[in-house]
């Protein structure tokens, strides 16, 4: 089997410079992938672009946390009291929204979040989670299940892992574990006929990628890393944004999302991935060579 890699900007409609870096890359044929966050401040402007431009394969960034706090604030859309703090925000980290949470109300966000994607016209592509909030890693085990049901009953593939590569094994988890999570994703895939990618990678795991101190050597070291991916299909995921005082207020990790926005759209990248002969591919492609 070929090659494949999809590259997914996540966190579209979050803010501004998200927005403007994803419809820049979308114009320029740079991007084949995105997932927009409907609870967040810019969703509908995200939405209602996608709505009209259906061409391009986006799907909805199920939140459930809000780590920037006050910085850039949000809750959920349902209301519901076990999704949100005292001060009505989504949780700060998928441990505290897991320590929280039941399931029937994070069902309800979940369903009320691909509602409203549907309801500014979008057509979702396809599912993922931000923080990794619904994997259950955290004490919810049951989540996982849930989530996949949702994603067969509605008919969208959902990211996800179902083969294990010990380089992308998260640190704070053994092999053993994740072998294990490997497994149990690829049996839920199974039960509830929902397409996953086989492999995926976790960025905050290549730790190469962590010092770079210019844009050249974090450009080179992403390429050289996801050279070696295995055949099948892999998914990664970036964060792409303006480098503009919105984002810089927001998060420190500005600068890294800036540089992945560059890589985007550097010629280098897309030239670097054809001479490797992997294939940048979307989640459209991703339901078609899995019906083979």
């Amino acid at each position: 089997m070929k090659r494949y890699l999809i590259i997914n900007a996540d966190d579209f409609g979050m803010c501004s410079a998200a927005n403007e870096a994803v419809f820049e890359l979308f114009k320029g044929g740079y991007l084949k992938s995105s997932t927009l966050m409907m609870p967040c401040p810019k969703a509908e402007e995200g939405a209602r672009f996608a709505a009209e431009n259906p061409q391009y394969a986006i799907g909805v960034h199920l939140t459930l946390t809000n780590e920037w706090k006050e910085n850039w604030p949000w809750g959920s859309l349902t209301g519901g009291k076990s999704l949100e703090n005292e001060e009505g925000r989504m949780w700060p980290e998928s441990d505290d929204f897991e320590a929280h949470c039941n399931y029937k109300e994070t069902i309800a966000e979940v369903n009320a979040q691909i509602d409203l994607a549907l309801k500014y016209g979008m057509k979702p592509v396809q599912i993922d989670n931000h923080m990794g909030s619904l994997y259950g890693m955290n004490g919810k085990y049951l989540m996982l299940p849930k989530v996949f049901k949702v994603c067969g009953k509605r008919g969208y593939p959902f990211r996800m892992c179902t083969k294990a590569v010990k380089e992308y094994c998260p640190g704070e988890v053994s092999f053993g574990l994740y072998k294990l999570f490997c497994g149990i994703s690829r049996l839920l895939s199974k039960i509830y006929k929902v397409p996953t990618p086989d492999y995926l990678i976790l960025p905050d795991q290549v730790k190469v990628l962590n010092d770079c101190k210019t844009y050249e050597e974090f450009r080179d070291n992403f390429l050289d890393f996801h050279s070696r991916i295995p055949e099948g299909i892999t998914e990664t995921y970036i964060h792409p944004a303006l480098d503009t005082d919105e984002i810089k207020k927001i998060t420190g990790s500005w600068q890294r999302r800036y540089w992945e926005y560059l890589l985007m759209k550097d010629p280098k990248t897309h030239e670097f991935f054809k001479n490797c002969d992997i294939e940048l591919i979307s989640y459209r492609e991703l339901l078609e060579l899995k019906k083979r």
